[in-house]
C-alpha cells in the first residue's frame, strides 16, 4: 500500500504538501496539486482511517450547525439527531456548536459568522435561499471548510452534500394524496412557510405539477406564515372567509396547529381535506381527531445526525460522501398507521 512519504517522493514535494492536498487545506500550487492527485489515483492510495481518526482526536475539531425555524416543533427531532451525534463525536475530541434562527437572512448570516469566529472546521446548515448565503457557503468551501445542507437545500452553491427530503417528490406525493382523498370539485388553499426556503417552494412546485393535470382540482391561493401558528391561524381564517369555496388545504411547512384551529372553528371542518407535512405532537392530535387526512414525514433525526457524520468523515479521514444528494424516505402517515 502506498504511503504519503512515497507519494511525496514521486511528486518531488514535502509530506506536508501531500497532506494539505489530501485534506483539502489549500495553499498548494494548482499544477502541483494536480500532479499529486494524479499520483494518488495511479497508486490507488487509501488513507489509514484508524490512524487518521486518532490524529483527528488531537486536532480538537469543531463543527457548526445552523438551523432555521425557531418555534417550529419539527426541528426538535432534528436537534435530537444533532445532539446524539455530537455526543458520539465528543469521544473523538470533536465538538459541535449549534445555532438556531428565525426565517431571517440577517440572523442566519450572523450565526455563520459567529461560528466562524469560534473556529469551526465544517458547517451543517438549513440555508435561507438567498445569494448572500450562497456566497457565504462558496467562500467557506474556498477556505477548505466543507458545508453540508440539511432539511432544505440552496441552489448553485458549492456545498459538499445535502441531507433531507426530495421536496419536489414530496409535493408530488401530496398532490397524489389530494387526488385520492378529495372528491368532486376540489378548491385548495396552500399554507406555506416562506418564499425564501427552497424546500417550501419545491413542495408547492411538485404539488402544482400533479394537481394541474386533474381538471377537478384547483389551487385558489397560496399564503406564507413563516412557520408561526398565530399567523397561520389568521391567514387560514381569512382564506376561509374570503374563499368559502375552499374545501381542501395543503400545509407545506410549520404552522399546521394554528391553521387547523382555524379550520376546526369554521363551518367547513367536517368536509375539508387537509394534507400536511411531518408528525409533530399537535399534528398527531389533529390526525386522531380526523381533521388531518394524511401527513408526509421526512426522518428528522437522520437529518440532524447524518450531516455531522459526513463532515467528520471528510475532515478526519478525507472520505467524501458516496452521494451528493442523500434523500430520506417519503413516509406517508394516516390515522390508521400512527
Amino acid at each position: 500500500m502506498a504511503t504519503i512519504k512515497e507519494i511525496a517522493a514521486l511528486a518531488g514535494v514535502s509530506r506536508g504538501t501531500v497532506d494539505r492536498v489530501l485534506n483539502h487545506r489549500g495553499d498548494v500550487n494548482p499544477q502541483t496539486e494536480e500532479k499529486i492527485l494524479k499520483i494518488v489515483r495511479s497508486l490507488d492510495y487509501k488513507p489509514n482511517k484508524a490512524g487518521i481518526v486518532l490524529a483527528a482526536q488531537k486536532k480538537n475539531l469543531k463543527l457548526g450547525v445552523v438551523l432555521l425555524g425557531i418555534g417550529n416543533p419539527f426541528f426538535d427531532d432534528v436537534l435530537t439527531g444533532v445532539r446524539e451525534k455530537a455526543e458520539e463525536l465528543a469521544g473523538y475530541n470533536c465538538s459541535v456548536l449549534i445555532r438556531q434562527t428565525e426565517y431571517s437572512l440577517k440572523q442566519q448570516l450572523d450565526a455563520i459568522d459567529a461560528l466562524l469566529a469560534e473556529g469551526i472546521g465544517g458547517l451543517a446548515i438549513s440555508p435561507y435561499n438567498d445569494s448572500a448565503v450562497r456566497e457565504k457557503i462558496d467562500a467557506l468551501c474556498d477556505r477548505g471548510i466543507p458545508v453540508v445542507t440539511l432539511n432544505t437545500d440552496i441552489e448553485n452553491a458549492s456545498r459538499l452534500a445535502y441531507v433531507g427530503s426530495n421536496f419536489y417528490r414530496s409535493g408530488e406525493t401530496a398532490g397524489g394524496l389530494m387526488r385520492l382523498m378529495a372528491k368532486g370539485e376540489v378548491r385548495v388553499g396552500i399554507i406555506s412557510g416562506s418564499q425564501n426556503i427552497l424546500c417550501h417552494t419545491e413542495r408547492i412546485a411538485g404539488f402544482t405539477h400533479i394537481v394541474t393535470s386533474h381538471p377537478n382540482i384547483h389551487i385558489v391561493d397560496t399564503v406564507n406564515n413563516n412557520d408561526d401558528d398565530q399567523v397561520s391561524f389568521e391567514l387560514t381564517k381569512k382564506l376561509l372567509s374570503e374563499h368559502p369555496e375552499i374545501n381542501a388545504f395543503y400545509f407545506t411547512a410549520g404552522g399546521v396547529y394554528g391553521g387547523c384551529r382555524a379550520i376546526e372553528t369554521s363551518a367547513r371542518k367536517d368536509d375539508t381535506v387537509v394534507i400536511t407535512n411531518d408528525l409533530v405532537p399537535t399534528t398527531r392530535e389533529y390526525m386522531q381527531k380526523g381533521l388531518i387526512a394524511a401527513t408526509i414525514c421526512q426522518q428528522p433525526f437522520q437529518q440532524g445526525s447524518l450531516p455531522l457524520a459526513i463532515l467528520f468523515a471528510c475532515l478526519a479521514t478525507g472520505e467524501m460522501p458516496a452521494s451528493e444528494n442523500n434523500y430520506v424516505d417519503v413516509d406517508i402517515r394516516i390515522k390508521e398507521n400512527l
